[in-house]
């Protein structure tokens, strides 16, 4: 097991990540002090460990505030990580891939993960990343806490605000923070077709189109769970919530 801490410096000037925690999961050495060297720049306290039993330990330990997460792991995998430390309690998870495979992301997807990146992949874009799924996160907690009238019904699909839930056919479907703020986006405008790179900007705050897999994987994620007839695909733009005619 691998393990470093660094605190804030208390400089007068807080950075933006100043105090929140990050847990950095990654057998590579290389990898993890590149990693752990550039949000400590933001300004993040870091922890590492370098396999799946350390990371759990950590994780119960420490209470990160988000997680790095290497899928190949030793001990056991990334993804077992993952379900163990999201069923002891909820936390945002960047999942990091070797292969470019899409069923690595999905599977990651549907065990609590919010969002990933295939390597290689810039810091730059890693810690730009990290600070939209940690302001993702406030904006979830802050929309929880704010009553909002009615729960919108397209046809058989139910989206309650206020509880962040989602019903089809009066059953309750599990989605991930990210997956109901695409679905949210999406259900915004019904029927009209947004670009990758317009939900990529709206719900990731992430401008680069570099990015568009990112969407494509979770699209395919929120089909399984709400249903595949329910997003249509507009091929080589982009997509749109479908709805019942009236």
């Amino acid at each position: 097991m691998e393990q470093t801490q660094t605190s804030h410096n208390g400089s007068a000037t807080a950075t933006p990540g100043a105090q929140r925690r990050v847990l950095v999961v990654e057998d590579d050495a290389t990898i993890v002090d590149a990693i752990a060297t550039r949000l400590r720049a933001e300004g993040f306290l870091v922890q590492t460990a370098g396999d799946g039993p350390a990371a759990v330990d950590t994780a119960e330990a420490w209470q990160p505030d988000l997680l790095i997460l290497d899928i190949m792991l030793p001990g056991f995998d990334g993804l077992e990580v993952c379900r163990r430390v999201q069923a002891a309690r909820p936390v945002p998870v960047m999942m990091l891939t070797a292969r470019d495979d899409e069923t690595d992301m999905l599977v990651g997807l549907g065990v609590g993960a919010d969002d990933y990146m295939t390597k290689p992949f810039s810091m730059r874009e890693l810690a730009a990343r990290v600070h939209v799924l940690l302001r993702r996160v406030e904006r979830a907690a802050i929309a929880a806490a704010t009553p909002r009238s009615g729960i919108l019904r397209l046809g058989e699909l139910e989206i309650d605000h206020a509880q962040r839930r989602v019903r089809v056919r009066s059953e309750d479907v599990h989605l991930t923070p990210t997956e109901f703020d695409l679905l949210v986006c999406l259900a915004n405008t019904p029927r009209a077709v947004l670009s990758r790179e317009q939900l990529l900007a709206e719900v990731w705050d992430w401008a680069d189109a570099s990015g568009t897999r990112t969407v494509d994987s979770h699209i395919k994620a929120l089909r399984r769970k709400i249903g595949a007839e329910r997003i249509r695909t507009v091929h080589g733009v982009g997509y749109a919530l479908e709805t019942p005619t009236p």
